[in-house]
């Protein structure tokens, strides 16, 4: 592996509900037209993150549940656990299965880490959304269709690539993830102009590479 080259997500079981017994909808607190799940997980979380933020914007969906998994996915309760689980619910089978589908979609094609190493050890995530669905929006507070840096890499390495992507556009912090996170990761939400999105997803870039090319700068 070469610096740079894309750490890929694996999809790794769906699963569709067509009509979702009303015990178990009350405690997923869905509203009475929310008839349909579908269900997804996923070997890297934050790529599933914005892949069912991308299915809001494709199919009437809701991300109703959508969870990380302690310790990551070398740590799985089991071989199709991976990192995350995400749950979707939809009026009908059919607008669930196109929201499963646009986000199993998104995942594979666009929403990848890279590696900031040649043994690939090293990942981050610093993926520029030109316009937030429902999901992302809500997590943010913040209208949706805002252009958003989804920024994630390992503790040292997020907290030193948010600080120079702050400076390097304007740009604003709407959520920052403490370290450590369920994965042991951290980042944040950064909003601003879709310019100035793609300029702090490439000023954290930047600065995580630095890191991992000089870990020990004193």
């Amino acid at each position: 592996m070469a610096v740079l080259d894309p750490i890929k997500p694996t999809i790794l079981a769906t699963r569709l509900i067509p009509n979702v017994d009303r015990a178990f909808a009350a405690r997923l607190e869905l509203r009475d037209d929310q008839r349909s799940l579908a269900l997804v997980t996923c070997d890297i979380d934050d790529s599933l993150y914005v892949s069912l933020d991308e299915a809001t914007k494709m199919a009437d969906v809701e991300v109703v549940y959508a969870h990380s998994f302690y310790a990551g996915s070398a740590h799985a309760s089991g071989p199709l656990s991976g990192e995350v689980i995400g749950i979707l619910a939809a009026p009908s089978p059919a607008e669930a299965r196109a929201g499963l589908a646009a986000c199993v979609d998104y995942a594979e094609q666009e929403a990848w880490f890279h590696a900031a190493d040649e043994a690939g050890e090293l990942g981050f995530f610093a993926h520029p959304i030109s316009r937030t669905g429902r999901y992302l929006s809500k997590e943010a507070d913040i209208p949706e269709g805002t252009p958003m840096a989804y920024l994630i890499a390992p503790p040292l390495e997020a907290t030193y690539a948010l600080d120079a992507a702050l400076k390097a556009a304007d740009v604003e912090i709407r959520v920052w993830f403490p370290p450590p996170s369920e994965t042991n990761f951290s980042g944040g939400f950064l909003v601003g102009s879709q310019s100035a999105v793609v300029a702090a997803c490439a000023a954290f870039r930047d600065a995580v590479l630095e890191v991992a090319a000089q870990p020990r700068e004193v």
